[in-house]
């Protein structure tokens, strides 16, 4: 069994892995908004004090539009006297309706400390908790939330590759003064947001039209690429939520692989699988190579345009794929999708570029209010 000071260490370099930039922002955002609050509060103050009687309604009235447009603008942070108790300790914050307790923060504050973040702590620990709230309420919204199943899960793994149980992490988590729990919300938060940029950069990708390609393509001096073009037969046999277990799954791969055999042609699938219980057969034509789901397309490129993939469990029970027919095409539509493939491949250079602009436009629209 490790020591304590063993796990620690392990712990830092591992936790050091999976922070994201995303993560180690700067806290400028919110300095500056507090210096436009200040700024506008004593210009307001200056604007009274130079309200006289003598002033007509028309310059009364103009005077008061600018002031209300400078409070809409610079309301985004709040300052406000006295806590609240909740959960054992004080709200600081509260982030559009979200508290922040004292607690919370001095958890941040020492996972910090674990993470080695140089700096002042405790206005780190603000700024993450802020950012926390704001990207877990934006994949809520885009519902791509990880479940707690899947955090667990990922708890779990990170468990095991710093040789301890899920148990033993935890509890070395609360001697540093961290917690199992808070560390689980920062895992949701880097799974959650990851998926949250990603649903963002495909949206923008997938805007680009076929003339826009082509324009493209046309600056570059290039010719329109030749890509293959698939027709298949996506057939899943269906395991409910409810019934999913091991068992079940095998026994449906099972079947599935004995079905599959008896498949020689498209044509013939669907009055095979009319007898058999809760299968569907999902036809799709003109499918680009690039449109293809990662788990099947190197397994269907290998098929040289005729058959069926193995079967695998997937979210839905067991699939397998048959390949009806392929064609080369290069057409206006393929100049676009291998477009759009080349951009896809390009994110792990962008993903943080759009990561911080994103975040950034959810903080503007933020409402902070301090205790």
């Amino acid at each position: 069994m490790m020591t304590f000071s063993q796990l620690k260490n392990t712990l830092i370099i591992g936790v050091s892995a999976l922070v994201l930039t995303a993560c180690s922002s700067s806290t400028s955002a919110v300095d500056e908004t507090q210096s436009k609050t200040v700024a506008s509060a004593e210009k307001a103050e200056q604007t009274s004090e130079a309200t006289s009687k003598d002033v007509d309604d028309a310059s009364k009235e103009a005077t008061d539009a600018d002031e209300k447009k400078e409070e809409v603008r610079t309301a985004k942070i709040i300052r406000e006297k006295g806590a609240v108790a909740d959960r054992g300790g004080f709200v600081k914050m509260v982030v559009n309706r979200n508290a922040v307790t004292n607690y919370d923060l001095n958890r941040r504050a020492a996972f910090l400390k674990l993470r080695r973040v140089p700096g002042n702590r405790t206005q780190l620990a603000e700024e993450e908790m802020i950012e926390q709230i704001i990207k877990l309420q934006e994949a809520q919204r885009r519902r791509v939330l990880a479940t707690d199943a899947q955090v667990d899960e990922a708890f779990a793994n990170f468990a095991k590759r710093n040789r301890a149980t899920p148990a033993q992490l935890a509890r070395e988590l609360g001697k540093l003064g961290v917690g199992a729990e808070h560390f689980k919300g920062f895992i949701r938060t880097q799974m959650s947001w990851q998926r949250a940029v990603n649903g963002r950069f495909q949206a923008e990708t997938t805007q680009l039209s076929e003339q826009d390609a082509i324009l493209k393509l046309r600056e570059t001096g290039s010719a329109k690429p030749e890509l293959t073009e698939y027709s298949f037969q996506q057939v899943v046999f269906v395991v409910p939520k409810d019934k999913r277990s091991q068992a079940a799954l095998n026994a449906r791969k099972r079947e599935a692989t004995a079905f599959r055999q008896l498949v020689t042609s498209c044509d013939e699938t669907v009055n095979k699988a009319k007898g058999l219980r809760d299968v569907s057969v999902i036809n799709r034509a003109r499918i680009m190579e690039p449109e293809l789901p990662d788990r099947w397309r190197s397994e269907m490129a290998a098929l040289g345009g005729k058959g069926s993939t193995k079967a695998k469990e997937t979210e839905k029970g067991v699939e397998f794929i048959t390949v009806c027919n392929t064609r080369q095409v290069n057409d206006d539509r393929a100049a676009q999708i291998s477009t759009q493939s080349s951009e896809f491949e390009s994110f792990n250079t962008k993903g943080t570029e759009l990561s911080k602009r994103y975040l950034d436009q959810l903080k503007a629209n933020a409402t902070i209010i301090y205790k």
